[in-house]
């Protein structure tokens, strides 16, 4: 039976109302320059095949494996860079908050603000984001079931805000590494929101580097191909410009001249699982 999903407007951009949208950026906001000039490539390309773009990019990495890792800029000046990818490049924009004393000044920038994964239960989190009035995307916990967002999305609508959507990003699969159950995107769509797949953050290799995560990007095309067939609204991907070079994530990043390409086929398979939903 086909589901019906809640569509919202985030931006210029609407979730859920029948077109594949793709939320896509470097992981971390690394330099004012470089957010710049990925996120007006992205915006290029994703204008070009006339996929609805949010733009998604971190402050700050809360999560990193080591202390010595690189977390990112900060919320100020994270956020100030921003700020102008929203007003220069004209894009929508999402990034990730990790305590609720974080949420008041992200949604004075951010369209979009996110859970993390490792904070998918922290139900203090998800009600102050909800209360800010900005669209939640809620990162499905490595840990839950797809039946478990049934709860994160009840902390979130409790708030009257119905601007929600739920990213699948794998499950913890014994040690390092992740797998993704197909039949949780189907599952978690019967709940009426739209669904996100992240299909870079499902390849990661967790620690697997020792003091840094592992990935395999390499799976990145098959995976999201996957994914898209199974009816998902949209697709998570962390893109760079030179992945071996990123601060964070490089390993299961999609290198940013590869985007077109990947874009057009998740299309093309997009129109077909819409047509025989």
């Amino acid at each position: 039976m086909p589901v019906s999903i809640k569509p919202f407007k985030v931006g210029d951009v609407e979730a859920g109302g029948g077109s594949l949208f793709l939320i896509a950026g470097p992981c971390l906001v690394e330099s004012e320059s470089h957010a710049l000039k990925m996120a007006e490539a992205m915006r290029a390309i994703t204008d070009r095949l006339a996929v609805p773009f949010i733009f998604k990019s971190s402050y700050d990495k809360a999560n990193r494996t080591s202390i010595n890792a690189h977390r990112g800029l900060g919320i100020d000046e994270g956020l100030r860079i921003l700020g102008r990818v929203r007003s220069d490049v004209g894009l929508t924009v999402l990034t990730d908050v990790h305590e609720v004393s974080q949420v008041r000044v992200a949604a004075e920038v951010a369209d979009v603000l996110q859970i993390p994964a490792f904070l998918s239960r922290q139900t203090d989190l998800i009600v102050e984001v909800a209360k800010s009035g900005r669209a939640v995307n809620l990162k499905k916990g490595q840990f839950l079931a797809p039946q478990d967002m049934k709860n994160a999305i009840e902390k979130a609508t409790s708030q009257d805000n119905h601007r929600v959507m739920v990213t699948e990003r794998g499950t913890s699969f014994g040690y390092n590494n992740l797998v993704v159950d197909f039949r949780g995107l189907p599952i978690m769509r019967e709940f009426g929101y739209p669904v996100v797949y992240d299909v870079t953050h499902s390849l990661q290799r967790p620690g697997g580097l020792g003091t840094s995560t592992g990935g395999d990007s390499q799976f990145i095309e098959y995976m999201a191909r996957a994914g898209v067939a199974c009816g998902v609204d949209g697709v998570f991907m962390e893109v760079h410009d030179d992945p071996a070079q990123a601060l964070s994530d490089g390993p299961n990043s999609l290198p940013l001249e590869q985007l077109a390409g990947l874009l057009e086929k998740l299309k093309a398979i997009h129109e077909i699982a819409r047509d025989s939903a």
